[in-house]
């Protein structure tokens, strides 16, 4: 089973080159992991089995998810404008960004027409990918089953609230939903996991934090290989 690996991000972003404008998102220059750590084992109740006694008994308990990566953190950097040989000729310092964090195992997604992830058309073949079985709690559908988001902009393609399969990633250490939304994109080949940025609200572990976000991984069956996951930006 893989640990969580809990990271933070210290992005710059580009936007303006050579006169004229890109799209908007751009891979992220720096990616800094800070931390990592995962769930504890529980220690074992245990009950005295007297013989000849039938008992009914309630157990509560947990396990640590064989399907997701969870990573979080805060976002600094500043829009440019330059020239190809990276000389500028202004920037904009943002202090507290706007815009939005994407992962994806593609390393050249696909940002023209991108479009929200169709479970009914590619989830079974996704949830293989890593291992995941239909009936199991931490699908990707089970994950992922709101359609509950703000409304935001990828490049040139604009999503109204509430247009994609999306999550909202617990805040203040109570397992309760939040204000990280998580949007599930598709570039044609591969999932674009989406954090829409918030500015310095209080996360998971009580720390304010810009953006919490899961990434599908597969720790099915003593699973120990790793995915590289691809960190893009897009900032406002």
């Amino acid at each position: 089973m893989k640990k969580a690996i809990l990271a933070m991000f210290v992005i710059g972003m580009f936007v303006f080159i050579a006169g004229f404008a890109l799209a908007a998102v751009n891979g992220a220059s720096t990616v800094i992991e800070e931390g990592s750590s995962t769930g504890q084992a529980t220690t074992p109740e245990n009950h005295s089995a007297i013989a000849g006694n039938v008992t009914e008994i309630t157990i509560d308990g947990s396990s640590v998810t064989q399907t997701w990566q969870g990573y979080y953190g805060n976002v600094s950097g500043a829009i440019t404008l330059e020239n190809s040989a990276g000389n500028v000729m202004y920037n904009w310092s943002l202090a507290s960004p706007e815009g939005e964090i994407y992962a994806s195992t593609n390393n050249a997604v696909t940002w023209a027409g991108i479009s929200c992830f169709n479970f009914t058309a590619e989830g079974t073949a996704q949830e293989t990918a890593f291992g995941i079985g239909s009936n199991d709690a931490d699908g990707i559908d089970e994950t992922f089953s709101n359609t509950v988001h703000q409304a935001f902009a990828t490049g040139s393609e604009a999503f109204v609230s509430g247009d994609c399969m999306s999550t909202e990633v617990f805040a203040g250490g109570s397992g309760a939903e939040s204000t990280f939304d998580e949007v599930l994109l598709w570039d044609g080949s591969a999932i674009v996991f989406t954090a829409l940025l918030e500015e310095d609200v209080n996360g998971f572990d009580n720390n304010p934090h810009d953006f919490q976000m899961l990434v599908a991984e597969n720790g099915h069956s003593g699973d120990t290989d790793t995915t590289p996951y691809f960190f893009y930006v897009e900032l406002a």
